[in-house]
């Protein structure tokens, strides 16, 4: 590479080891190193990913910026399972400030990727689920293989489609960001393109090739960065998810006016599909599900800084609303991780049981908007 384009040195990372920064040709490298979790992001890697991605902006020798993530061998890939959610049970019933912390500066990472002035490529290899998404949907390229698994699972463990999730779930086309949102479903490469979830489709196994022409001292431009991967990037196969009657009785169902009108007319259809879905909303928690179908509506009007300076009122309350044990997040990662029983206590119980005011409570802001944390977002 001329010396004229030798990168600035890397900021000094966290000691974990779990993200690493490499300038190789004229891109950035970011790769997650953290396989035994499924590289979930801690507060520590959010703060390293900031700090890379800052000091590539502003550094010339860096033409765009790809996140990929470190697999294991012999299992499947993953970019990213999500936030730590161990830590958010722990940190929440020991009232840890650092909870506050991760939320707050994984938000402001989600924006500034989002306004990146650099093209970004995410690597969407296998698992990119939650918080992975968080880091990958801003990106100016999402590349999704064979092996992809997108999904915004959050309902499972009683929490809301977070980390901008509402604001890109609901730009989906159709009732598909409420569904998506709601049921935790999770899609293949060709329904996440076709959803404007991903963007091209790669083959698993032409990705190191493709990170070698990447880091190839021939590449000029930013331009030169895209094409050289749509260059590979494969036709795509049609949708499962938008092909009729699947679309249909997505936009029927998901149409409704609350969480009562979808699960009665779920209830009243008939099919495989009626039934399964059905089945999938009685076991989150009611009322997070009314959370989530509001926060999902009212994302659709928001710009993106707003929508996030929701989702971080709302994960407050999560935590806050009703504190410790009481909270619907607590009990729901208590039940699928910490105990692995997988009987959540939800209260309330029953969908018909969630009330307006319930809900509403969720999107009334802990801060006046002067002292917002994330007040600077724009």
């Amino acid at each position: 590479m001329p010396s004229s384009f030798s990168a600035l040195p890397i900021p000094a990372l966290s000691p974990d080891g779990w993200v690493r920064a490499q300038v190789r040709g004229r891109v950035g490298f970011l790769t997650l190193h953290r396989p035994g979790a499924l590289n979930a992001l801690s507060l520590s890697m959010v703060r390293d990913l900031t700090a890379v991605l800052l000091h590539w902006a502003a550094d010339p020798a860096v033409l765009a910026v790809v996140l990929q993530g470190q697999g294991r061998e012999g299992k499947p890939p993953a970019l990213c399972a999500g936030g730590d959610i161990r830590f958010f049970h722990q940190a929440a019933l020991a009232g840890d400030p650092r909870l506050e912390d991760f939320f707050t500066e994984e938000y402001a990472l989600n924006h500034l990727i989002h306004t990146y002035p650099k093209p970004y490529l995410a690597v969407m290899d296998g698992i990119t689920m939650g918080g992975g998404m968080g880091i990958s949907q801003g990106a100016r390229l999402r590349i999704a293989t064979e092996h992809s698994k997108l999904a915004m699972p959050e309902t499972h463990i009683g929490l809301f489609p977070d980390v901008g999730g509402g604001w890109f779930l609901s730009r989906c086309p159709g009732h598909v960001g409420e569904y998506l949102a709601m049921t935790g479903e999770a899609l293949g490469a060709a329904d996440a393109v076709a959803v404007g979830l991903a963007d091209v489709q790669v083959r698993s196994a032409d990705l190191p090739a493709l990170m070698d022409r990447l880091a190839s001292d021939t590449l000029l431009s930013a331009d030169d960065v895209l094409a050289c991967v749509t260059g590979v990037a494969q036709p795509v196969a049609e949708s499962p998810l938008l092909l009729p009657p699947r679309r249909e009785s997505i936009d029927l169902h998901f149409s409704q006016g609350s969480l009562a009108d979808i699960a009665a007319s779920l209830a009243t259809a008939s099919g495989e599909f009626a039934r399964h879905t059905l089945a999938a909303l009685h076991k989150r928690s009611p009322l997070m599900l009314a959370v989530a179908l509001e926060q999902i509506r009212r994302a659709r009007t928001m710009t993106l800084a707003d929508d996030l300076r929701m989702e971080r009122d709302l994960v407050r309350h999560c935590f806050h609303l009703r504190p410790g044990t009481a909270s619907e997040t607590v009990e729901g990662i208590r039940a699928l991780v910490i105990d692995k029983d997988h009987q959540p206590r939800w209260n309330p119980a029953q969908l018909a049981d969630v009330t307006e005011a319930m809900v509403a409570d969720f999107f009334v802001s802990p801060w006046p908007a002067h002292v917002h944390p994330l007040r600077a977002l724009a």
